[in-house]
Formats: C-alpha cells, structure tokens, sequence
C-alpha cells in the first residue's frame, strides 16, 4: 500500500505535469520571436515593403516609424519598392535579414556616408532601468560626416559617424537637444525638444542628405521594464514576459488546486476505510 505523503507527491506531480502541454508552448514561443520596428529614412521616395514577398506596409512615408511587427527567429527577405510596384521590382533589397529570437529591432532604410540606399538592423536595449531615469538612444543613419549631439548646448555624444549609436540614462524631463558637425558649433539638425519620460527609451535617428539638405529627424519609443515596445505613428507588441508571467501563474495555480484535490481524495479515502 502506498504512504499517504508518496500518493500526495504522485499527485502533485501528475497535477503540474498536467498543465505543462498548455503553459510551455506560450514560454517558447515568445523566446523564438522578435519584435521588428521599420524606419524609414530616406528622404523623397515613399515605400512598399516586403518581408517574403507578403506586402507588410503600404506607402510607408519618410520619416515615418511603423511596428512592431512579431517576427519569429529566422531568416528573411525584405525589400522595398515604390509604391504599387512588386517585391521583384525591389529599389532596396536585404535577402538575409537575420533576426535572432527574444531581442527588439529596428530595421532602418536610410542613406550611407555616400548617399547610397542601405539596411541596418540595430538591436535596441530594453533592459530595466533606475526609477526616475530615461534612456536616450541616437542613432546616425544620415548622409553627412561625423556629428555631435548636444544637450542643453553641450556636446554629449561627440564624433558619430554613419551607421553608429550611442546611449546613456538620463533623468526624466524635456532636454533641448541638437545636431551639430564634429568639434564645430555648425547646427545642422535642431534644436528639438525631446520629452524624456521615465522608464521608457526614445531613439532618434539623424536622416536624409547634408548635401541635398534634407536632413531631418526620425524618433522612436519604446517602454522598458517589461512593457509593451510602441513606435510613431502607432504599434504595440512586447507581451511576450507579459504571456510567460501569465502562463506561469496559471500553471502555479492548476498544480496547487490539483494538489488539494488530491489531499482531499487522499482523506476521504481514509475516513470510508475507516467506516469499514
């Protein structure tokens, strides 16, 4: 005859094991998708875009961030075509866009340092950060030579150059920021106002052409701490801790529910072979 604490532990484990086919599919499958934000940046030429040949946005404007669009891990084809042309007919193509499981990216279409069309994939930093601070991120994705970017007229981040990032966490609030080239006080971009809010990222991309003077400024935000990653002009996405956290507590409730159930069994069992 089994001992009333193994028959407890048979039912605890066949209580969890039960609910594992229904929790753990959700787990992995957030893990093996990205969130993929697009900007486009290339000053005078709205878009199609591709990705496999399935048209995803139509008439994308320049300037404009669209996404997040859940992408699982892979590789991908992503082309973009003037508007009402095929994916065969692509201006820009990328054949083997390689997009890693569980990370948050922003594909951007933008110029080279030689006024050339060109993809870039950067992986954005979604990692928790201290209450009360922001995270700026700037990203040169312009035709133009190395840049300063100011805060408050004080150079912070010096020397970018295309297609390069930098970042820091700032206090929360409104910083007055501008574009200036390299070690010179020559405003090409700005100044703009950007609204920092805590405990969320704003990336904003330097775009177009110095020689063409279309230079201009593309911004992007995203929510840190586990919320939902947002970009302009709309778009959620980031639910996938959100769904872990979800299945989680299902599951911990279902394995604790059967476990009573199981005790309960276990005593009124008992208590009839007492009666006997």
């Amino acid at each position: 005859m089994k001992s009333p604490l193994r028959s407890l532990a048979l039912l605890a484990s066949a209580g969890i094991a039960a609910t594992l086919p229904v929790a753990l599919p959700g787990v992995a499958a957030a893990a093996d998708e990205s969130m993929v934000s697009v900007v486009h940046g290339i000053p005078g030429q709205p878009v199609d875009v591709y990705v496999n040949g399935k048209k995803t946005l139509d008439n994308f404007q320049p300037a404009a961030v669209a996404g997040p669009l859940s992408l699982a891990a892979g590789t991908y084809d992503v082309a973009l075509t003037k508007p009402g042309e095929p994916a065969t007919n692509a201006i820009l193509e990328n054949k083997s866009l390689a997009v890693p499981g569980g990370k948050d990216l922003s594909l951007v279409a933008h110029l080279d340092t030689g006024g050339k069309p060109a993809l870039t994939a950067f992986a954005n930093d979604t990692s928790m950060i201290a209450a009360g601070k922001a995270r700026l991120v700037v990203r040169h994705t312009a035709a133009a030579p190395a840049v300063d970017i100011r805060a408050g007229g004080k150079p912070v981040f010096p020397g970018l150059t295309n297609p390069k990032e930098a970042m820091a966490d700032l206090p929360a609030g409104t910083v007055s920021a501008d574009v200036t080239l390299a070690g010179t006080s020559t405003v090409v971009l700005g100044p703009k106002d950007l609204d920092l809010a805590a405990g969320t990222s704003t990336i904003v991309y330097a775009i177009g052409s110095a020689d063409a003077k279309t230079l201009a400024l593309a911004a992007q935000t995203i929510k840190e701490l586990g919320g939902a990653p947002s970009s302009m002009p709309t778009g959620t996405g980031g639910l996938a801790a959100d769904d872990a956290g979800t299945w989680w507590t299902a599951l911990s409730v279902s394995g604790v529910v059967l476990v009573l159930l199981g005790v309960l069994l276990l005593f009124r069992r008992r208590a009839e072979n007492r009666s006997r």
